[in-house]
């Protein structure tokens, strides 16, 4: 093993994220100590894919803190939960005031925010970062995402944004995104988006398949087309390549996989957040719940045999339907853009972070999962106005609306009339038409409140914040719920 004097950064997990980084790091110019629980791990890095590198293997933690540089900068990429908790423990007595815990896991950020008033409290800093990109970003560049300890990234700065992703400009992806938690609140909102992504992708491909009745080599020549146009973007680009897939046998894989999606549970994460917060994030909501019910395989194949409804066919101009579900998925892809803003918003108005909608955008824009041309417009709504409240209201993004709108709505009727379900390119219109109404049914809803518990209500023709009760049936009396929660 090499001499451990000095080295830039320690990194904590050999797993293929782990190793990847560390890979990426020294590719860079860095040079780098590597820990793993399980030391035989090490030994099988260093002499592998390590050798002849400028990677120091350490067999203990003892071992690790020694081989760092001063301030300590040691990243954990291991399980997120308790094993978290347990390295930054193991951690704490080996590291002096000043020095920085990185957690680079897909962590929940609660977690995070306890975690960085743990960690400060002993004198140290911490950073919890979204990393984006899978094993191929990990080596080639990710989208990086720090929050923590703001005093922490002067210090990680130079190697986090010299291993990201870059820009065409050659900006880097990885910004500061704010204190304790916000990296990994924006990485959970990332992750999301990435759902929503994939099932309106899905649901665009039951309607060809399904619904027009197209070939797997048809599917694959219009992404490919796609892919060159306003929807280039990783995912797009994936879905090509998977249609067009075959094994040695000839067989067209796509179709002997089994429809049940599974899940980590970053987007059930995204959307729990979204109640807490209040906001309608409904397209990422029916993303999760799709990959619920197509879980229920066996359910469904019961149900098959049972439940009637129309034919899967759809009628009328096959060209004109194609057209119009690129435009209906745009759309919707604004929509879930939009919502995934919004909760970031209001989030971080609840915690005290200061998040830059343009900044984060950019560091979406390479390296990622959900990275696509579409997020260059992102951050230019936001650089043309930094307090937007809804993409929906920025000039370009309500010009697309406009161009889209037929498209949309032919593409969600049609699928109702065909019985295939497209519950997240739904949702997203429905979530567009009810924020372009002014005057929702909730004045109706508020009656019924008020009738069951006396809950009060507002009214149009009096000041807002002013509550009143009515006594629907003459025997309620005037007392009234104490509580008024929108």
């Amino acid at each position: 093993m090499k001499s451990s004097a000095g080295a830039d950064i320690g990194i904590v997990g050999l797993a293929v994220m782990g190793e990847n980084l560390v890979l990426n790091m020294e590719s860079k110019g860095f040079r780098v100590a590597c820990y793993n629980r399980t030391v035989t791990k090490v030994d099988e890095f260093v002499s592998g894919r390590g050798k002849g590198k400028n990677i120091v293997g350490c067999r203990s933690i003892e071992e690790l803190s020694a081989a760092l540089a001063k301030p300590r900068k040691v990243m954990l990429m291991v399980k997120a939960g308790k094993a978290v908790d347990d390295f930054i423990d193991l951690l704490l007595p080996h590291l002096q005031k000043g020095d920085i815990i990185i957690d680079g896991g897909n962590s929940h950020f609660p977690d995070t925010i306890r975690r960085t008033a743990y960690v400060e409290s002993k004198g140290m800093l911490y950073i919890g970062t979204g990393v984006s990109g899978g094993e191929e970003g990990a080596l080639l560049g990710p989208s990086i995402m720090p929050g923590g300890s703001p005093a922490a990234w002067p210090h990680v700065k130079p190697i986090f944004q010299k291993i990201a992703a870059h820009t065409d400009k050659g900006e880097p992806c990885c910004d500061w995104v704010g204190e304790n938690g916000a990296g990994h609140f924006v990485k959970m909102v990332h992750n999301g988006i990435e759902y929503g992504d994939m099932q309106m992708i899905c649901e665009t491909y039951q309607m060809m398949s399904a619904g027009l009745g197209m070939s797997n080599a048809e599917m694959h020549k219009i992404f490919a087309k796609w892919n060159k146009g306003a929807l280039d973007s990783y995912l797009i680009e994936i879905t090509r390549d998977i249609l067009g897939h075959t094994d040695e046998e000839g067989n067209e894989v796509v179709d002997l996989i089994l429809d049940t999606a599974g899940q980590k549970g970053t987007g059930k994460w995204t959307v729990v957040a979204a109640l807490d917060e209040g906001m309608p994030l409904t397209l990422i909501g029916e993303a999760v719940f799709a990959r619920c019910l197509s879980a229920m395989k066996d359910e469904r194949v019961k149900a098959a045999k049972t439940l009637k409804g129309p034919t899967l066919k759809l009628r009328g101009d096959r060209k004109r339907m194609v057209e119009d579900l690129m435009l209906a998925l745009y759309a919707s892809k604004v929509v879930s853009y939009a919502q995934g803003y919004q909760l970031m918003r209001s989030a971080a108005k609840t915690y005290g972070w200061n998040l830059n909608n343009g900044g984060i955008a950019l560091m979406w824009r390479g390296g990622c999962i959900i990275r696509s041309a579409f997020l260059g417009r992102i951050k230019e709504a936001f650089d043309r106005n930094p307090n937007l409240e809804n993409l929906l209201l920025d000039p370009f993004f309500k010009r697309v609306m406009t161009n889209a709108q037929d498209s949309w709505r032919r593409v969600v009727t049609a699928a109702v009339k065909a019985g295939i379900p497209i519950p997240a390119i739904g949702a997203a219109l429905s979530y567009y038409d009810g924020y372009r109404t002014a005057r929702l049914p909730a004045n109706l809803l508020q009656a019924q409140r008020d009738y069951f518990g006396a809950h009060t209500y507002e009214r149009v023709d009096k000041p807002r914040g002013k509550f009143f009760h009515t006594n629907w049936t003459g025997r309620g009396g005037t007392t009234s719920a104490s509580t008024y929660v929108v």
